[in-house]
């Protein structure tokens, strides 16, 4: 088995479909400006979904007071927004941690290019949209035009405003569907007009800046262009993936033939300007041959202008490697859906002008459907190359044509020598005919010289051997003469065609070593295992146009990683062969002395740690030629080395996981050691007074002595339910008892706690005295409480003043504690609710000095579905706020 040539499926094609297996899909609805009614179809969209009984949860959606667009909001499931403090105030964001735990099977989400306020886990929308994605769940989002990262600068240059939130261009172009909503510029500003888009006065401004005419236009221009790239680049994707040639001139794109000469970087600009254009994407590729070698100069002109293609924007640019460039031109093409070709012509090959045989002559005569444009050189600028290094004959389908060729390159022989004898007498004239089979042993191999060989033998007796025009042969000596050109003339065409067939052959190899570097080049970029195992069977099946697998062990058993085309499972035979190979570390199934009965065979993936796997190839019975054995041998070998490497950066991250847990219990046995000597001291010292001193002691000293006790107790035993309460956050063990609770109530005995505990501060509570219920559990609210109005106590100082307060805002309650203390240094803000955050210069926290009691805080508010949030300094560079904001849930009857 040889590795074919036939069409097949793009391995990176492939490899971008697997990729996509298990991720959720995206939609965007595209519009050239805002106001063309990009949520409206969306929300029409996701209601239809819904009717045939898709599951739909609208995350965010911007109605911005649209009447009709709120309409289609009633009936679908609405999340609940984030509150989010930024510069004083609370904004609502959309809720990504309440939309991955609700994991439904469609999200809507407004505004892909949204820029999320400070503090959230991601700075972009776009970015919470991967997460999703990635989660497997399906979302739908809209985007405007002027969005794109790259149309930045054109929009600028448009309508004379920087648009700030962009969108790159890489995540658009991974969308699974596009919508474009499109809506004529006039319609669009009698909707503006109308109020329909915007309020009265920002529509009047938004006319006189944004939406005049010619930008709509542009913008409208910009957004039909954008959207049918996306939607070529996607027809493009789907066919390298079924292995489907082009072209289908649904788009055009462009291909530029470049290569030593010095007209190249000429046609490459050509290329360019051609792209611009008409709006195409463009490849730049030069096509290496076996049979000829290029000098240092040669090289670097072509690397030079590979790297100016580059440079001006091209696609790709990339290396071909054939023994027919017009062929291998012309099947790079179709397997790309090229639809138009530019190529230079240099001056000074007229010979091969003449004979039609110039790569342009070539490339008109066998493309089909394809435009091919020649750029001419100016006189001078061209190099000149040997006639005989271009020399290239039409090579055709037919069966019969190389050995058609190769009777009229002996017809031409026969007119040449008998040109040659009637000017001068010549002793031999065979050598002609030589050349002649020469010819058709290097252009088509073996047989056809035979062929060749055949006909000149008859030619010659018949032209130039006595007596004349018969093949008859009057002299003994020249039959022998004869007999010994046809030996001579059939040992050179088999010579000749030899070495046409290890010229193809080094092509191929070449072409597969090529395949082999590019493959080691993506291994190193997949991150685990899994990658590794869907990477290499993708890249396999396009090597060989044969099924692939790859079998990694799984405790006692070995497992189906990755397959492609997908499967499920192998057959008994094959599974019991993999298992072999496995086991005893040797190739097991077709073609081998194990199981040979097997569809598949299978290599062992050997590293320095041992086995690491199984590598298979559905065969059906057939041998593995041994070229294709070793590049198999090959790509397994790469496959256990990239496996190692996932293994060993596998351990080195539970190594650093263990190291840090090792971390955080030294620093919790530092923190509880320092933390309980004190009360145990107090404990300690209290009952060895009572116990040495006890009947000398008066009642009220022994009454002291025993409240001390009491207190320290106590106060151990809250250190020991806030440690208990942390295990349960981390653990997600914190089980919640809601019951309708009163604010003011909780307030009231926080206080009174922090007064028995020895507060000294001025405490003031303030609750709105309308402020409904909270659906809460009352105990965890109130150690959240307590730990937070703690943290105050006791780094605010003794004469500090510290309010709680409460009030509504919207769907949500805000509870607050504020003192007017030294507030918290901004080197410790972003980690004050992190475990064992301490101030400066002080023993303990609300948690009773572990570092704990913000952190435990923060656990039980984000229980209760809410959010936790530090402000400081207040004011003159003093005072610190713990803001908590808990969802309202109506009471019913």
């Amino acid at each position: 088995m040889a590795l074919t040539e036939t069409p097949r499926a793009s391995p990176d094609a492939l490899l971008t479909l697997a990729n996509r297996e298990g991720r959720g899909r995206l939609k965007i609805f595209l519009g050239a400006a805002p106001g063309v009614g990009k949520t409206y179809a969306m929300l029409q969209a996701a209601r239809a979904a819904r009717e045939e009984g898709a599951e739909v949860l609208v995350g965010l959606v911007e109605t911005h007071g649209r009447q009709e667009t709120e309409e289609l909001l009633q009936g679908l499931e609405i999340l609940p927004r984030l509150s989010v403090p930024y510069r004083g105030r609370m904004v609502q964001e959309f809720d990504l941690d309440a939309t991955l735990r609700r994991h439904p099977r469609l999200v809507l989400v407004d505004e892909y290019a949204h820029t999320n306020a400070s503090g959230s886990r991601h700075p972009k929308r776009w970015q919470d949209i991967e997460e999703l994605l990635a989660a497997g769940i399906d979302v739908w989002t809209t985007l405007n035009i002027q969005h794109l990262e790259s149309l930045n600068d054109v929009v600028q240059r448009i309508t004379r405003i920087r648009v700030r939130e962009t969108v790159p261009d890489a995540v658009f172009d991974e969308a699974d569907e596009l919508v474009l909503v499109d809506l004529p510029p006039d319609e669009l500003l009698k909707r503006l007009a109308e109020g329909k888009v915007y309020v009265q006065d920002t529509a009047a401004r938004a006319v006189d800046n944004f939406f005049r005419p010619n930008n709509l236009v542009a913008l409208r221009e910009l957004a039909l262009r954008r959207a049918a790239e996306r939607i070529d680049s996607d027809l493009l994707e789907r066919m390298q993936g079924g292995g489907v040639e082009g072209p289908w001139a649904a788009g055009e794109r462009i291909l530029v033939c470049v290569g030593a000469d010095e007209i190249s970087p000429a046609v490459v600009r050509h290329a360019k300007r051609l792209a611009e254009a008409i709006g195409a994407p463009w490849t730049a590729v030069t096509v290496e041959r076996p049979s000829e070698s290029l000098d240092s100069g040669q090289r670097h002109r072509v690397d030079e202008t590979l790297q100016l293609a580059a440079r001006l924007g091209a696609d790709e640019a990339k290396t071909l490697v054939a023994g027919d460039m017009v062929q291998e031109l012309l099947r790079f093409a179709r397997f790309e859906n090229v639809t138009q070709i530019v190529v230079g012509r240099s001056r000074g090959g007229w010979w091969s002008e003449f004979l039609g045989r110039s790569l342009p002559h070539q490339l008109v005569h066998h493309a089909e459907d394809i435009a091919i444009h020649v750029v001419t050189a100016k006189d001078g600028q061209a190099r000149k190359v040997r006639w005989w290094s271009r020399l290239r004959s039409v090579k055709l389908n037919q069966a019969w044509a190389p050995f058609l060729w190769s009777a009229l390159a002996v017809a031409g022989a026969v007119a040449v020598g008998l040109a040659m004898t009637s000017v001068v007498s010549l002793p031999n004239i065979s050598m002609v005919f030589l050349v002649a089979v020469l010819f058709a042993a290097v252009r088509f191999g073996i047989w056809p010289a035979v062929v060749s060989s055949i006909l000149s033998f008859l030619g010659y007796n018949f032209f130039f051997i006595d007596p004349l025009y018969t093949f008859t042969v009057a002299r003994p000596h020249e039959l022998l003469a004869l007999f010994i050109f046809l030996g001579a003339a059939v040992l050179t065409s088999a010579l000749a065609g030899r070495a046409r067939e290890q010229a193809a052959a080094a092509v191929s190899r070449a072409r597969a070593t090529r395949r082999l570097y590019e493959f080691t080049r993506r291994l190193s970029s997949f991150p685990d295992a899994n990658a590794v195992a869907e990477g290499v069977v993708v890249e396999l099946n396009g090597y060989l146009n044969r099924p692939a697998a790859l079998l990694l062990p799984q405790g006692d058993t070995l497992e189906l990683a990755a397959s492609w085309p997908p499967e499920d499972h192998l057959d008994t035979a094959s599974a019991s062969a993999a298992r072999w190979a496995y086991e005893k570390d040797e190739a097991a199934g077709t073609g081998t002395d194990t199981l040979p009965s097997a569809r598949w065979i299978f290599l062992p993936l050997r590293s320095a740690h041992g086995r690491v796997g199984v590598l298979g190839v559905a065969l059906d019975g057939a041998a593995l030629d041994p070229e294709i054995r070793t590049l198999v041998e090959t790509v397994a070998e790469l496959t256990a080395a990239a496996l190692e490497r996932a293994r060993l950066t596998r351990e080195i991250v539970v190594a650093n996981t263990a190291a840090e847990s090792e971390r955080v219990r030294n620093t919790l046995l530092a923190s509880i050691s320092h933390d309980f000597r004190t009360p145990l001291a107090s404990i300690l010292g209290a009952a060895t007074s009572l116990i040495d001193y006890g009947p000398r002691l008066s009642e009220p000293a022994r009454r002291d002595l025993l409240d001390q006790v009491k207190d320290e107790a106590e106060h151990l035993d809250r250190m020991v339910r806030n440690l208990l309460s942390m295990t349960r956050v981390e653990a997600g063990a914190l089980e919640l008892r809601r019951d309708w609770v009163d604010v003011r109530e909780v307030f009231d005995r926080v206080v009174a706690l922090a007064r028995r505990r020895g507060a000294t501060q001025a405490l003031r509570v303030d609750v709105d005295p309308e402020l409904p219920f909270v659906q809460a559990d009352a105990s965890l609210l109130d150690q959240a409480l307590a730990n937070v109005l703690g943290n105050a106590v006791r780094y605010a100082g003794a004469d500090a003043r510290v309010e709680l307060a409460a009030r509504r805002e919207g769907r949500d309650v805000v509870l607050s504690v504020t003192d007017n203390g030294p507030g918290i240094s901004p080197a410790l803000l972003p980690k004050v609710f992190e475990k064992f955050a301490r101030g400066r210069g002080q023993d303990g926290d609300g948690g009773e000095g572990t570092g704990l009691g913000l952190a435990i805080a923060k656990g039980i508010v984000d229980a209760h579905g809410g959010v936790i949030a530090a402000e400081s300094p207040l004011a003159n560079g003093q005072g610190t706020r713990i803001v908590i904001r808990l969802p309202l849930e109506e009471m019913r009857p």
